[in-house]
């Protein structure tokens, strides 16, 4: 069945994403828009290459002229939306699924992911699609875009929040795991344009995915490994896509998604000397950004999960910097969404403002340890339960946004259902992990 949600769609190679639903969804695209030029990329899996040769071509049958970048990661994508005059966008990725998944993420032209009413009407049409297609009398055009990647580069180097000569002159030793996905040239010229020598691991555009997807600690085994073979200063892992970054320090210990954004807003800090800012996460991110942010007088503002939540909230605040913790940085002023590019100069940047080495630097940081479980509550009333549990707990910030979460001083918990599965995600977070831990099942047990 094929998945539909903020996130665009996707499903199963040949099962779900057949030809006939891939042609419908470029038709639903089309009509979506406004007249003009269409951006378009993939990660590296083998599957995108038709896919990606389907929606053009329809496009193109439609009138549609499509810019094509090529094997590029999600954020590359939306930085060429954001810097031209295009309508528009799509990636053909599935993120962080295996290898035998793949989708369509759908780009506004302002660059971000569509939100809830535009997928809404997006589905809408792509239903009611008619069998008789009403194609253009002039043919579109197909533009090869090599230089995409290049261009998002530099774009990088020359942001206001970082000191470029500074990150070139520490000449840091970095080993880079791109999973063998859409980041595996764009991270390396990215890093050798910031003056760092670099150490590929997995960095060929296969598809071949050697690791789970997801830069979680439990995946990084082999970069941890190569990080202290090489003697290295830090580690980079991403996602198949490349929106998201993961962080090793020197002594070959991953440090966890959630301190990406962390480190980056604290270099951000340190460079700007801002007072007053506003930082922008979703409510599931840790609360290590909260204490940094207090400590530099800015607070953090929450949105509900969901990259273009927090890119909502962060255009109703006007604010430049946000994220979430699964290692998503998103920073205004190279455009709005989520991306590993982004972030590796940012945490560059924030190593560079130190002789110490990065395990000391996050040793220096808020300190917190996450919990992320689940239970399932097939056969369950989901308003049910969560109003237990809102009882359950007298004390603590209640908010629900989405789902529910309790605040207390130092630690929180975070419950919220899955769009495609009968459970509820339980994210809980304490100084200590076993607060965090007894925070879980004290959830569990009023099942």
């Amino acid at each position: 069945m094929l998945i539909r949600s903020i996130s665009g769609i996707r499903g199963l190679v040949n099962e779900d994403l057949k030809n006939e639903e891939i042609t419908k969804y470029a038709n639903a695209l089309h009509d979506f828009l406004d007249p003009g030029v269409i951006y378009a990329g993939r990660d590296s899996r083998p599957s995108g290459e038709e896919i990606t040769e389907i929606m053009i071509d329809e496009l193109i049958r439609l009138g549609r002229t499509v810019i094509y970048c090529g094997i590029v990661p999600t954020p590359t994508v939306q930085f060429m939306v954001h810097t031209s005059e295009a309508v528009g966008g799509f990636i053909i990725t599935a993120s962080h699924n295996p290898i035998e998944w793949n989708g369509i993420k759908f780009l506004r032209s302002d660059s971000t992911f569509f939100h809830q009413e535009d997928c809404e009407k997006l589905f809408y049409l792509a239903d009611n699609v008619s069998s008789i297609r009403k194609y253009s009398e002039e043919r579109g055009m197909l533009w090869e875009e090599k230089n995409a990647i290049y261009k998002h580069t530099i774009k990088c180097s020359e942001l206001k929040c970082i000191n470029l000569d500074t990150i070139r002159g520490r000449k840091f030793k970095v080993v880079i795991d791109a999973v063998n996905g859409a980041g595996a040239n764009a991270l390396p010229e990215m890093l050798n344009l910031l003056g760092c020598e670099v150490v590929k691991l997995d960095c060929e555009p296969s598809g071949v995915f050697k690791r789970g997807t997801e830069p979680l600690p439990v995946n990084l085994s082999e970069l941890s490994k190569q990080v202290l073979e090489n003697n290295a200063d830090l580690g980079f892992a991403v996602d198949p896509d490349a929106d998201r970054l993961a962080v090793v320090d020197e002594k070959g210990r991953p440090l966890g998604e959630e301190y990406t954004l962390v480190l980056s807003v604290d270099g951000y800090i340190n460079t700007l000397g801002v007072e007053s800012d506003i930082f922008v996460s979703n409510l599931s991110t840790s609360i290590a950004l909260d204490k940094l942010a207090l400590k530099n007088n800015c607070k953090v503002e929450r949105s509900a999960v969901g990259e273009i939540n927090v890119v909502n909230k962060m255009n109703e605040l006007d604010s430049n910097l946000g994220g979430e913790g699964n290692g998503g940085v998103i920073l205004r002023e190279c455009h709005l969404g989520r991306d590993s590019l982004v972030a590796v100069t940012m945490v560059l940047n924030r190593v560079a403002q130190s002789t110490y080495p990065l395990s000391e630097i996050y040793n220096s940081l808020p300190q917190f340890e996450i919990v992320k479980d689940k239970v399932n509550v097939d056969g369950i009333k989901i308003d049910d339960f969560l109003s237990k549990v809102n009882n359950y707990f007298k004390e603590g910030k209640k908010n629900t946004i989405d789902g529910l979460k309790i605040t207390w001083q130092e630690k929180w918990v975070h419950l919220r259902a899955s769009n495609t599965e009968p459970i509820i995600r339980i994210y809980a977070e304490a100084p200590i992990k076993k607060e965090a831990e007894e925070l879980v099942l004290q959830i569990k047990s009023l099942i």
